[in-house]
């Protein structure tokens, strides 16, 4: 199984390493948390950490930030990376945006903020196991079609 990581994307430093602080506890021992200050960063890293064969699970990303917008980052990385799963981690978004992100970027959250810790830790957690269980599907879906492929031959 490939390395895995978790993205989050905010332009505001406070709230970025809240963020990291409070998934490193539960989760960096199992993942990699990157943070990132722009959406052209975070595509930045993810290309990066495609190359060091890295799996990105999740990605949480603000909204309102300079640049390309939370939601405009996730339809890019939903066409790019369809199995990352993405959370929109904001105070500010219009129904217009979360309404973009979940139509066009197979959005799996929203989480407003000042966010609680349990909400965030829990989203995480089944985000994360929901990922495992679609890359466990996959992989049996795989393994079914050479079998299948063999006893036909």
């Amino acid at each position: 199984m490939p390395k895995l990581a978790i993205v989050c994307i905010d332009d505001e430093d406070m709230v970025l390493e809240s963020l990291k602080e409070q998934l490193k506890r539960p989760f960096g021992k199992d993942y990699y948390i990157e943070v990132a200050e722009s959406s052209e960063d975070a595509l930045e890293i993810l290309e990066e950490l495609q190359a060091d064969n890295i799996e990105v699970a999740l990605i949480i990303s603000d909204q309102i930030m300079p640049g390309m917008k939370g939601d405009e980052l996730l339809i890019q990385v939903h066409s790019r990376y369809p199995k990352t799963l993405k959370v929109l981690l904001t105070g500010q978004a219009s129904v217009e945006a979360v309404g973009n992100a979940v139509n066009r970027a197979n959005l799996y959250r929203y989480i407003a903020k000042p966010w609680d810790e349990t909400d965030l830790f829990l989203t995480v957690t089944e985000a994360l196991r929901r990922y495992s269980q679609d890359q466990q599907l996959t992989e049996k879906i795989r393994s079914f079609s050479e079998l299948t492929t063999t006893w036909k031959s």
